[in-house]
């Protein structure tokens, strides 16, 4: 453990407050690039950080936001680098401050959304970011990652620092009223996924006042085993005369910082508009109460996340879809050699809707490049449905491309006890973070008794501890192996389970349909071996969730269990589903990312539970509609030709159709039940279904009903053009004509594009 892990283990640790506007106020111009008065002026630089040493700050973070190899060429970046490090350390020699200080190479986000939302691929991103943490090689102390609002953005940058250094990653995201980053991740998601990479500190920046942040430090130190970090603002920002004020006093500010230092928060500091003042006050206020810090502690908790919520195993078994696999599934086969990622997709969507909390994502077959095939399927998986998925191969090049793009922490199907195995899947599992299945064969195969079972559990646990992976990131599977063949599997299995939940406090999984293979009527025999699993133990079940009798089984476990008030989710679910043997995927079609008459224990407030919604039979017989909402652009483009090539009319598809599909997708986004990534990907849905109509129209119709120009740029020294975009797509699939410039723009191209377009609109990004 580095001194500055040992340090806030042991207490409070104070950092320093906000670097933009105190050199706005030493004179930097505006559209300037901060970072380069490192160079040009670092006394300026030098002297805001002894202001915050001077105050009691105990780490000082470089001025090196908005350092990245997006912004600056390699030899500037370099040179603005490490100025900054020699500035901070230039502070620290100058006074005599009694204690030790620190240096945090800070790190902001690009300000480009990347692929499939935005244009920046993932690899250039971790490039981007890999440029800083080499230039800037062991000079610091700390590599702080700030002011992240996008979940995959904030692995590329966990990654670059993981893989070009070995000092601490302290790790801050952004979070608004409703505790969501701008692309919809909560404190838990992040929290799976950043201490699956390993990092040594968590928590959040910037965002909003302290007072607002409570209930975000409060959800960190609920889920977190690694220290919690609050940096926030001094209230939000207002103009008066052209200049920004924030509200909170440094006085208020302290008081406040007490709040977040109460609920578990152990490094303190500020970002916008905070001041030596600031600190000074709240290092005060703080150190009054050190007794009572909240101690650093293991939470034990199984979690997988996805780019949006946390699934945590414990109180139900978690439901893990089974369709997205070629066993047995001629359709999918053949969907898998046409690379018909639009099916697969919807194997993904209709599992959400009925009802699985995780989607297991197997594409191996011998003829196909496996690993190409199944990192483009956890792509498009990703950009339409917000469920964690569980990586499910045996090719460990398609292992590694599908973790390392993976958005959030996933499920790795799987590991077993043999020792070649193992030492396959466990680097991979300890780099990128994620919760490993774990199946009880060995060299000497499956064995026929518990004893055995157990015996290769606790061999896993054992060997997956040597690469630092805890139990709590393993989940056992001892195998359901046909009755129709064995007498006893069906006995084995369970008692394997009850063993391993019992004696060793493990999780399970089981692949529930392999105990009925070659028998009659298997739906009855599935069930009741599920329900006797989960009374045995059972963690998780790999099951079809279009299968009512499981479904059905683990609603009814529920409510027989107590876990479920008034027995209102079985109650729900049956009204919904009154058939005895099919499932009417139709009325079951629940709003992505909304919590639509939830199942219990829906994990962490998350969208499995999507059994109360009653409007999927009008989804369902209205294909455009639907695949607009659910983001499927080639099934919009088609539905769109297919429907206008029945004499649909152009313009009354556009405002009956494409246009209400987008209001409802928009009115979701505004309560907070859909994400940046739903809304995109529906906009790009839009845009593919709108093509079509173009295309039908034919050249003279192109511009027919467009209801104006308008010109958007981000403007000269800015790259960061998330809302641009957004704007952008939003735009064009309301039927408005709009030159895009791009980003960097100078304001006389703008002129120019106004004057050619005659456009009445401009639209800058800033």
């Amino acid at each position: 453990m580095s001194d500055i892990l040992q340090k806030i283990n042991n207490g409070f640790v104070f950092s320093d407050g906000a670097m933009g506007t105190e050199l706005q106020k030493a004179g930097l111009k505006p559209g300037e690039l901060p970072e380069r008065m490192n160079v040009h002026s670092p006394e300026v630089v030098t002297g805001v950080h002894k202001s915050y040493l001077d105050a009691g700050s105990q780490i000082i973070t470089t001025n090196t936001f908005g350092a990245n190899g997006l912004k600056y060429k390699d030899e500037e970046l370099q040179d603005v680098v490490t100025a900054a490090i020699d500035n901070a350390r230039q502070a620290i020699s100058t006074g005599d401050y009694g204690e030790d200080k620190y240096v945090a190479l800070d790190i902001g986000p690009t300000g480009m959304l990347l692929e499939p939302l935005g244009n920046l691929g993932f690899e250039e991103a971790v490039e981007a970011f890999a440029k800083t943490v080499r230039a800037a090689g062991d000079k610091s102390d700390i590599i702080l990652i700030e002011t992240m609002n996008d979940c995959l953005e904030t692995k590329a940058a966990v990654l670059a620092a993981k893989e070009n250094s070995k000092l601490p990653i302290f790790v801050t995201c952004t979070f608004d009223e409703h505790m969501k980053m701008m692309t919809g991740a909560d404190p838990a998601a992040m929290t799976a996924m950043l201490e699956g990479l390993g990092v040594s500190v968590i928590g959040a920046n910037c965002s909003l006042g302290p007072e607002q942040m409570v209930p975000v430090v409060r959800k960190f130190y609920e889920r977190a085993s690694v220290p919690v970090m609050l940096s926030p603002n001094a209230g939000l920002p207002r103009m008066e005369n052209g200049n920004t004020f924030y509200d909170v006093s440094p006085e208020i500010f302290a008081e406040e910082m007490v709040g977040i230092a109460k609920a578990g928060a152990r490094i303190l500091g500020g970002c916008c508009g905070t001041t030596p003042e600031h600190i000074r006050a709240m290092r005060r206020a703080v150190t009054e109460m050190a007794g009572e810090a909240l101690p650093v502690e293991e939470k034990d908790l199984t979690v997988v996340s996805s780019y949006t919520h946390a699934v945590t195993f414990g109180d139900l078994p978690v439901l893990i879809g089974e369709r997205i696999n070629p066993t047995g599934k001629k359709k999918f086969k053949q969907a898998l050699r046409d690379n018909d990622l639009d099916y697969i997709i919807s194997q993904g969507t209709e599992q959400q809707e009925a009802g699985a909390h995780v989607l297991d994502v197997n594409v191996g077959l011998p003829e196909i490049d496996e690993p190409k095939l199944m990192t483009d399927t956890v792509k498009a998986l990703q950009a339409v449905c917000d469920l964690p998925l569980q990586i499910d191969t045996t090719d460990p090049e398609a292992m590694e491309k599908a973790l390392r793009i993976y958005n959030g922490k996933p499920m790795i199907n799987s590991v077993n006890g043999k020792q070649e195995v193992m030492d396959m899947v466990f680097p991979l599992a300890a780099r990128y973070g994620g919760v490993v299945v774990g199946l009880t064969i060995d060299e000497d195969g499956i064995p026929e008794d518990a004893e055995g079972r157990v015996r290769i559990a606790e061999k896993i646990y054992r060997e997956a501890a040597r690469y630092g992976i805890q139990k709590r990131d393993i989940v056992i599977d001892p195998l359901a192996m046909t009755v129709s063949t064995d007498d006893h599997a069906g006995r084995v299995t369970l008692e394997s389970v009850k063993r391993i939940t019992d004696e060793l406090g493990g999780k399970t999984s089981l692949g529930v349909s392999n105990i009925s293979f070659g028998l009659p009527d298997r739906g009855v025999m599935n069930q009741t071996f599920f329900l006797m699993a989960m009374m045995s133990g059972l963690s998780a079940g790999i099951i079809n969730p279009r299968s009512q009798e499981l479904m059905k089984a683990w609603h009814a476990f529920a409510a027989l269990t107590g876990r479920d008030e008034n027995c209102s989710s079985y109650i729900s679910y049956a009204s919904e589903h009154p058939t005895e043997m099919t499932l009417k995927v139709s009325g079951n079609t629940g709003t992505p990312g909304g919590d639509n008459g939830g199942s219990p224990g829906s994990p962490d407030g998350g969208t499995a539970g999507n059994a109360g919604n009653t409007d999927g039979a009008v989804k369902a017989e209205d294909p455009l509609i639907h695949a607009v909402e659910k983001g499927l652009k080639e099934r919009a483009r088609a539905a769109a030709g297919e429907m206008l090539g029945t004499g649909a009319d152009p313009l009354e598809l556009i405002d009956k159709k494409l246009i209400p599909a987008l209001d409802s997708v928009g009115k979701g986004f505004e309560k907070g039940t859909l994400f940046l990534p739903q809304l995109l990907m529906s906009a790009e849905a839009a845009s593919a279904a709108f093509a079509a109509v173009r295309e039908h129209m034919g050249s003279s119709g192109e511009d027919s009903g467009s209801k104006g120009k308008v010109v958007l740029a981000t403007v000269k020294g800015d790259i960061h053009d998330i809302g641009k975009n957004i704007v952008r797509a939003l735009l064009e699939n309301y039927g408005f004509t709009v030159t895009d410039l791009g980003k960097d723009v100078a304001p006389e191209k703008v002129l120019e594009a106004v004057r050619d377009t005659g456009a009445p609109l401009v639209g800058l990004s800033a």
